[in-house]
């Protein structure tokens, strides 16, 4: 194959030297990328409100509402791993342009779509583009920036994401609420913020790119995709359209753990594997891969079941259900902000891993408690604490995974953590919002029943098979009954999320702190490997 040509006009700092680059610098290359960041997290968000009106009109149920929060996960999950591995290959840059073209194309078309199916497959496509953002963001942070410096940096990205996360609900609920608006423009307002990025991106970050003579592994990433997304389907389906203890539940699990086993074959012998299996060989890297999963369950069961909570256990409009999520996503932006200034300050940050998972545990256990009459002081309370414990934990597990790589697989290790917690929030909103569906059906019918016979002839109160009901159209007794079945409902779900919010405090305890590296992955020198490296070429990015 033919090697890439060298060009020249990037700064000093960015071409490999011993330069460091400055703050300035370092802040102008970060402008887009954030600025980025926040167009994929406000994507992930901004439905969040809108999603009961969404599914309303469209005539969706239960399951229709979670797919379209799973579809974005599934997508972005299984994309992962190959933008990592690309990143490796190409431009970082044009990688999160193409990521950012992707996600706006999704966009556009989710904003027309006419039915929950069309919305669904959109979502996918979304997934893509923004399953390139998250895992290329810590990436290109990795490669000008040290590990020592690296806390400040991931502070300001964990801010970026408290802004997104709480802007979006809000954003999305004013726009649901405003009648000349409506929720379709969920979808449009984030195309203008990436049109931005893209400009700002080509304008202010330059990278050195390391082209060599490889191949990517389709196999590999087609044999993940499909191993994840048999489990998902299997996940939300059971208990619903099939009985768990099924020929269904035998074929779609038998089948994900061939395909898992086939990956696992395939990444053992490939070349240039999607996945390195080596790096597991890390302890560090395992432990923090797991403990990212726990963490994704937790991290995204908040941000997806809230909406249902205050809009539909307690009668709240899209916009107030944005506001009432705030005391979590102030928490976020605290510790996440604060953690990082301290790391780099003091090169510790296990404690702070701890920490977090002290109080995401604790958090989750306090939600559990939610009733739809629960004060909201208490609920403020409770989701500020699982807030702390996210920002604490989300960007530090990237941090120490990075820390223990050599450059060449910086992007690779770090799309693994990235992986692993998309992947718990996926299997964490398609399993959580099973049991969400069974267990309103079931708090429903035990209401209805103590109304009296005629109204527990009503059976499910229109809520069998997921239907997501108007509560506006129903008579006093029985919204009271559907409100404390949701309020019941969604403060289950939080409880079944508690302990796997508590595994991962038990993986991150047995990780081992590691001194912060002082030089960043594009300074670093290539770690030697047992056969020759491919010839090389530094290009501008």
């Amino acid at each position: 194959m033919a090697q890439s040509e060298t060009t020249t006009d990037t700064p000093p700092a960015s071409t490999g030297t011993s330069v460091p680059m400055t703050h300035p610098q370092i802040m102008k290359a970060l402008s887009g990328l954030m600025l980025g960041m926040f167009v994929a997290i406000l994507s992930s968000t901004i439905v969040s409100n809108a999603l009961p009106q969404i599914i309303s009109d469209l005539g969706g149920t239960q399951s229709s509402y979670t797919w379209v929060v799973t579809a974005a996960l599934l997508s972005m999950t299984a994309a992962t791993p190959l933008w990592g591995k690309l990143s490796d290959l190409f431009s970082k840059k044009l990688l999160v342009q193409i990521s950012l073209v992707i996600y706006v194309l999704g966009s556009v078309v989710a904003g027309m779509s006419q039915n929950t199916g069309t919305l669904i497959a959109c979502r996918v496509v979304q997934g893509i583009g923004v399953g390139g953002l998250s895992a290329l963001a810590q990436i290109v942070m990795a490669a000008m920036i040290s590990p020592r410096e690296r806390g400040r940096y991931s502070g300001y990205l964990g801010a970026v994401f408290a802004v997104a996360t709480v802007g979006g609900p809000l954003l999305g609920g004013v726009i649901t609420d405003t009648e000349w608006l409506g929720w379709r423009w969920c979808f449009y307002v984030g195309v203008p913020f990436a049109i931005i990025a893209l400009i700002v991106l080509q304008r202010t970050l330059h990278l050195p790119v390391v082209r060599r003579d490889v191949k990517v592994d389709w196999l590999g990433a087609f044999l993940i995709s499909g191993a994840v997304s048999l489990l998902l389907i299997w996940v939300t389906q059971a208990g619903d359209s099939y009985a768990w203890i099924s020929w269904q539940t035998w074929a779609m699990t038998g089948g994900a753990l061939v395909l898992g086993l086939l990956f696992i074959l395939v990444e053992s012998r490939a070349s240039d594997p999607i996945i390195p299996l080596r790096l597991f060989r890390n302890k560090t890297i395992s432990l923090a891969s797991a403990a990212s999963l726990f963490v994704g369950i937790a991290m995204f069961s908040g941000t997806v079941f809230f909406s249902q909570f205050f809009q539909l256990a307690r009668g709240e409009s899209p916009t107030m259900s944005g506001i009432l999520t705030i005391p979590m996503i102030a928490g976020l932006f605290v510790s996440s902000t604060l953690s990082g200034q301290v790391i780099t300050k003091t090169g510790r940050w296990k404690a702070w891993l701890v920490s977090g998972g002290v109080l995401l545990t604790a958090g989750l256990g306090l939600l559990g408690t939610l009733r739809h009459d629960t004060p909201y002081w208490h609920i403020a309370i409770y989701m500020a604490v699982t807030g702390l414990g996210l920002g604490m934990m989300m960007q530090n597990l990237v941090l120490a995974t990075q820390n223990q790589v050599a450059p060449e697989d910086l992007g690779a290790a770090s799309s693994v953590v990235t992986f692993f917690r998309s992947l718990g929030g996926a299997v964490g909103v398609s399993a959580l919002g099973a049991v969400m569906a069974n267990r309103v059906t079931h708090y429903v019918q035990e209401g209805l029943a103590a109304l009296g016979p005629k109204a527990a002839a009503l059976g499910h109160g229109g809520t069998a098979g997921g239907g997501i009901p108007d509560l506006d159209k129903l008579p006093a007794p029985f919204r009271e009954v559907i409100e404390s079945a949701y309020g019941h409902g969604v403060g289950d779900v939080f409880l079944y999320a508690a302990p796997f919010a508590l595994l991962g405090l038990v993986l991150v305890v047995f990780i081992k702190e590691v001194a912060l590296k002082s030089k960043p992955a594009a300074h670093a020198p290539a770690a030697v490997s047992d056969e020759a490296a491919p010839a090389e070429s530094a290009v501008k990015a």
